[in-house]
């Protein structure tokens, strides 16, 4: 396949549809994870806390629970990772039953007329989406594994008060960055949902994107699960 034919066949609303997408995806990142507000997040939240986790390592004479909490992490971390690789699959087989779905999505009530180049161009995009969220989680992993490294160096609490206290912040701070690549492979996910409306028409696409973009900004900043943090927000 020709790459110009294949982006030839997008129309001018494809390519509108497509880049609203993408805007939204790094503009939510963007403002959730760089700009001030989002420390008044949920995500911001829960960072705040997963430094006190910290502060009770200090004090807590056996840190079994410690190395408890971060397995479970690390447990939903390859859950996720095993979901985006078998959703990648998933995503590569709409490429052999592309004259079957051009069908189908063609007698939706809001179905647009699609080519085959068109097809397969948007399902290698939802492939790329799989691979990204893989690829975050994977990390996310890894981030979780040398997080319960750092949590069995923290020092005895006996031991130098400085050195157990920069211990623990350092096990805090690789907690916190493996936390916000699962959070980037979660968004992820979220906004494959969104482009799946992208198969049937860029109007659906619209609408999509903008259904998810609601949704998770109400999870981060007007949820049950921030305001029963803000309630009781002690860190």
């Amino acid at each position: 396949m020709h790459p110009d034919l294949g982006l030839s066949s997008f129309s001018f609303l494809d390519l509108a549809a497509l880049v609203c997408f993408l805007s939204a995806w790094w503009g939510y990142s963007y403002a959730v994870e760089h700009l001030s507000g989002g420390k008044r997040s949920l995500n911001g939240m829960m960072n705040r806390y997963r430094h006190a986790w910290a502060d009770q390592q200090i004090v807590r004479e056996n840190r079994v629970v410690d190395t408890t909490i971060n397995a479970s992490l690390q447990n939903g971390t390859a859950f996720f990772a095993s979901t985006a690789l078998i959703a990648l699959g998933s995503a590569l087989t709409l490429s052999r039953s592309a004259d079957d779905a051009l069908t189908l999505f063609s007698t939706l009530p809001f179905g647009a007329p699609m080519t085959r180049a068109v097809w397969e161009i948007k399902v290698a995009g939802l492939a790329l989406i799989f691979v990204y969220a893989f690829f975050k989680f994977a990390w996310a992993y890894r981030l979780f594994n040398y997080g319960a490294i750092l949590i069995g160096a923290v020092p005895p609490r006996e031991g130098d008060p400085v050195r157990i206290e920069r211990a623990a912040r350092r096990a805090a701070a690789m907690n916190v960055v493996a936390g916000g690549h699962f959070n980037r492979g979660q968004r992820a996910f979220f906004f494959a949902l969104a482009y799946l409306g992208w198969f049937v028409s860029a109007y659906v696409l619209f609408a999509t994107t903008a259904m998810v973009l609601t949704v998770m900004w109400q999870r981060q900043f007007a949820s049950d699960a921030r305001r029963a943090l803000q309630d009781h927000d002690d860190p």
